[in-house]
């Protein structure tokens, strides 16, 4: 149930966007055991200077078209954050050629009560989901 959103460029072919997605997908369900039809993503494209990435101080330069991963997520361990994080980075650099360092994922936690999934209901409280 994470949501992903990936913040990109503007400009992004279509191939790359889809490769993006299920290597965000086969992260999630890699590194924290979603069930597969536990999909839920988004695509905000940002023109260039709309999206500012610093180094934070660690010494390296983002290329031109670094990509932002935020997860909003039921609480995860730091094991799995770290798994999603390395697997998340290495399968994107295999799909569409993304360099690690353009690479930057914040995940966010928040409770059951935090979800409905339609209907006006919280359904991990009503007990609908586990």
């Amino acid at each position: 149930m994470p949501i992903i959103q990936f913040h990109v460029i503007e400009g992004r072919p279509e191939t790359e966007i889809k490769a993006m997605l299920d290597m965000g997908h086969e992260a999630v369900l890699e590194a924290f055991g979603v069930p597969e039809g536990d999909r839920y993503q988004i695509v905000t494209p940002h023109k260039p200077g709309h999206m500012v990435l610093e180094d934070t101080g660690l010494g390296f330069k983002r290329g031109p078209s670094p990509i932002l991963v935020q997860v909003f997520s039921s609480p995860r361990t730091d094991e799995m954050k770290q798994k999603f994080y390395d697997i998340l980075s290495t399968k994107l650099e295999k799909a569409i050629g993304l360099d690690p360092k353009d690479l930057m994922v914040s995940v966010m936690s928040n409770t059951k009560a935090d979800w409905s999934f339609g209907f006006g209901q919280a359904q991990f409280l009503t007990g609908e989901l586990a």
